[in-house]
């Protein structure tokens, strides 16, 4: 029983090292030939072999600005120092504006109301409203915003999804 148990252990080490690997990031393509209704009188089949890498799938001209649906209404508790939370409702527009509208839980006076223009980072996935106090930024995901902290920094940890505002329908 031992020598068939380390027989089989050895055999799976074995083929488990003949496998061919292949450089990190790349992948080979095959190029399909064309068919007989594919030729015309001046093609000529191709057979050369494409590479892809990494660097293939980047496309700097896709962000979030002209790649998702962003505008709209987000909505979300955010945390709050000295109160229950931040009852957060930020409504992005199309031609730039934004209105702004929280309510501090458990706290009086805790209503406020503010409206005023957004601008994009240069990469096109961050959104600062731009007549708010910081931190004023919003990294802009797939039907989400998640709010930065002072630095324009993503939270992190076990109390980062505290600071998403999700988009309503």
């Amino acid at each position: 029983m031992k020598k068939t148990l380390l027989a089989l252990s050895c055999a799976v080490f074995i083929l488990a090292g003949c496998q061919d690997e292949k450089p990190a990031g790349t992948t080979t393509v095959d190029v399909p030939q064309a068919t007989e209704t594919e030729t015309t009188l001046n093609a000529t089949p191709i057979e050369e072999e494409q590479v892809i890498t990494e660097e293939t799938f980047v496309d700097s001209a896709h962000n979030a600005q002209n790649a998702l649906d962003w505008d709209g209404t987000y909505q979300g508790i955010l945390p709050c120092a000295d109160c229950e939370g931040i009852e957060t409702t930020l409504t992005l527009n199309p031609d730039g504006s934004y209105t702004l509208e929280q309510v501090y839980k458990g706290k009086e006076g805790n209503q406020f109301k503010s409206d005023g223009q957004f601008t994009w980072n240069q990469a096109g996935n961050t959104v600062t409203l731009v007549d708010e106090e910081a931190p004023n930024q919003y990294f802009v995901g797939e039907n989400i915003l998640m709010k930065l902290d002072m630095n324009g920094e993503k939270a992190t940890g076990d109390l980062a999804s505290f600071y998403n505002l999700s988009k309503q329908q």
